[in-house]
């Protein structure tokens, strides 16, 4: 009894690797279909080293989606082109919004950490002192007088 072996291989989804008759059979449509929509830069197929096309698995996803978008929607192949660049557009927006909020992060870490040191700064600058009214004053410790030394400058009090 011979045992069966199954092979299985996990390719890159854009990875060109069915020919133009599979491709169609995939995403449901005839080959010149396929020449139509690569003549209108609707797809564009990977070539082989000898000019053959080769359409990878987003590219058959892709051509499910426009014939989805023709024989559903009633787009004409202007309409589709359309839609696919404004859902780029709206793929690269959410990419720059994603990095600008990555950004406004690092900045609010960094604020943050230098107010951080400012606060640490002036707390080993400031000291209590009970000055000439109620309650008690933060200053900074190279302006409070000592009752024992002598004001700056050598006057008296």
């Amino acid at each position: 009894m011979s045992e069966e072996r199954v092979t299985r291989v996990e390719v890159d989804t854009d990875r060109g690797v069915f020919m133009i008759s599979v491709a169609a059979e995939l995403a449901s449509m005839h080959p010149q279909t396929l020449r139509v929509y690569e003549a209108r830069g609707l797809v564009e197929p990977k070539r082989s080293p000898k000019g053959t096309r080769l359409y990878s698995q987003q590219d058959v996803e892709k051509l499910r989606r426009i014939h989805e978008m023709t024989a559903e929607l009633g787009l004409n192949l202007a309409g589709v082109q359309r839609v696919l660049d404004l859902e780029s557009e709206v793929r690269e927006m959410h990419a720059r919004i994603e990095e600008l909020e990555l950004k406004a992060l690092h900045a609010q870490v960094q604020l943050a950490q230098e107010l951080e040191e400012v606060r640490r700064s002036f707390r080993a600058e400031l000291v209590p002192f009970r000055g000439g009214g109620p309650g008690t004053e933060l200053v900074r410790a190279a302006d409070a007088r000592s009752p024992f030394r002598p004001p700056r400058g050598g006057g008296r009090l």
